[in-house]
């Protein structure tokens, strides 16, 4: 955090559109893949330099140039002074605390999503940042770091029979949007478990600890909305669309992701609800905890007043009290002691305060 705070405050004062990298500094090594595919070919190599792009950009086939890790921004210049992409796109790139948006040039889509994962499941939620570019026969993405969620695309690109093999790229730039869409509910279900496991223990005992995860979950909650809920609007603007770069046959698709994406933000709401609930049942339960000792304690109490009170009477000097030199006095004492307590404690039962 305080590494991503110095590099957004190196940019500031910059002009618009100036590439510098915004966001969590990963120590994943830099690395390009890209692959190339169509029906009958399949193609994975890992570049070690970008000038080995452009002689990928074929009519033949789909180009997939997957981008991971964004701290050398000469490699996201390189790219886009080749394929005329905006600077202020190329900015938005390197810029990891982007809102998900869809953006629409003239030969060329523009896509932010957030990949979304639980980690060591507690309520701690970690973000990476998507960027897809969509062309006419390439599409790239540019991630964080290196990781596993795209891997099952590249398998099932591995299938000779693969429906995406046989697609255009916008049909991989759904399938992207699809398989990171379905992470979120993944990341529901853990929700779903977390979230049944504080009910139980604030139903049974409650503690602090209790409160920290409601309030940890709350915090969360709140960052998944900012990251989550911006979709709805993006996957209708390219319902929208009516860019040559999107075909009819894939829009049926992106409507599907929409449908996905709509039951993922109805949980959040649902779980706001849930926490709110919560945080009323925990002071609930705290404040009857507290109203039973408090009971417990009066009960006590009120069976001391009188003994006290018997026994403030005879500690006093007066010369005169004539049960203080008779015989059984001191056990008389204990006696009354003890039925009071016995008539009070019965009394307390009866009422049902005990």
């Amino acid at each position: 955090m305080i590494e991503s705070l110095s590099y957004a405050s190196e940019k500031s004062g910059m002009p618009p559109g100036s590439l510098v990298h915004v966001g969590e500094v990963h120590d994943h090594i830099r690395s390009i893949t890209v692959i190339n595919y169509n029906a009958s070919l399949l193609e994975i190599r890992t570049l070690a330099a970008t000038d080995e792009i452009p002689q990928y950009d074929t009519p033949e086939t789909v180009t997939w140039i997957i981008v991971n890790g964004l701290q050398d921004v000469s490699v996201v210049e390189t790219i886009g002074r080749h394929f005329n992409i905006h600077p202020l796109v190329l900015e938005d790139i390197l810029n990891t605390h982007q809102r998900p948006k869809f953006e629409e040039f003239e030969h060329y889509l523009y896509i932010v999503l957030k990949a979304i994962a639980l980690q060591n499941g507690d309520a701690s939620v970690e973000y990476e940042q998507i960027s897809l570019l969509l062309l006419n026969n390439i599409v790239f993405t540019f991630k964080e770091k290196s990781d596993t969620i795209l891997d099952p695309i590249i398998n099932r690109l591995n299938v000779p029979q693969s429906h995406i093999r046989t697609q255009k790229g916008d049909y991989l730039a759904y399938v992207i949007m699809d398989t990171v869409i379905d992470e979120y509910f993944a990341l529901q279900d853990a929700f779903d478990e977390l979230i049944e496991t504080v009910e139980d223990e604030l139903l049974t005992n409650p503690t602090h600890c209790t409160l920290a995860t409601i309030q940890k979950i709350k915090r969360e909650l709140i960052y998944l909305r900012r990251s989550i809920s911006p979709l709805r609007e993006l996957l209708t603007a390219i319902h929208r669309s009516e860019s040559p770069l999107l075909h009819e046959r894939t829009q049926h698709y992106f409507t599907d992701v929409y449908d996905h994406a709509l039951r993922i933000i109805e949980a959040l709401e649902s779980y706001r609800d849930l926490i709110s609930g919560m945080l009323d049942i925990y002071l609930s339960s705290i404040s009857n905890k507290m109203n039973e000792t408090m009971k417990v304690l009066t009960v006590f109490a009120t069976l001391f007043i009188p003994l006290t009170f018997i026994a403030g009477v005879y500690g006093m000097n007066f010369e005169y009290m004539p049960e203080l030199k008779w015989k059984w006095g001191y056990p008389v004492l204990w006696a009354v002691f003890i039925a009071i307590s016995g008539v009070l404690l019965l009394f307390f039962k009866k009422r049902k305060w005990l």
